[in-house]
């Protein structure tokens, strides 16, 4: 008669649970982040698939996230390639795309201000590919040929 030892048991149990195990205990990979909240007063939130949540300073911003100012809000956001962005109050920023190479400094940022006033002091993307940043407004796209700019939305052009 055979033997088996308890090493043997435990590993035909486990073989196959194990994959489903290490699947489900394995964080998913999360996608880097286009950039930072570095200043946050007042009312600032991100909206993120559908659900809004607070912008404290240090949260990150997806290359999908809306970041929203209230009336006493105002933000301040360092994108990957040192791009600034200054949000004054009742501002929505909708990232529609953010793609940044940090060796080559190509990519892409394709942003809309759908109101509010937004501050933008280029970065290394810019610099490199100007024809990769765009910045568009309800009624305007602005392709990026400088390094700093204002872009200002008044109420009732559109949300």
């Amino acid at each position: 008669m055979r033997t088996i030892n308890l090493r043997t048991v435990a590993a035909m149990l486990l073989a196959p649970v194990l994959p489903v195990l290490f699947a489900t205990a394995l964080p998913a990979q999360a996608a880097e982040p286009a950039g930072m909240i570095k200043t946050a007063k007042g009312s600032v939130s991100i909206e993120r698939e559908g659900k809004k949540m607070g912008a404290p300073v240090g949260a990150a911003v997806l290359a999908s996230d809306s970041v929203i100012t209230g009336t006493d809000g105002s933000a301040g956001i360092t994108l990957r390639d040192e791009t600034l962005l200054a949000l004054g109050p009742n501002t929505t920023l909708a990232l529609q795309k953010f793609a940044f190479n940090a060796t080559t400094h190509e990519g892409e940022l394709d942003a809309s201000v759908r109101r509010g006033t937004l501050a933008v002091i280029s970065g290394k993307l810019s610099k490199q590919s100007p024809k990769a940043v765009k910045f568009s407004t309800p009624s305007t796209v602005l392709a990026v040929r400088g390094t700093e700019f204002v872009i200002e939305v008044g109420d009732g052009a559109g949300q």
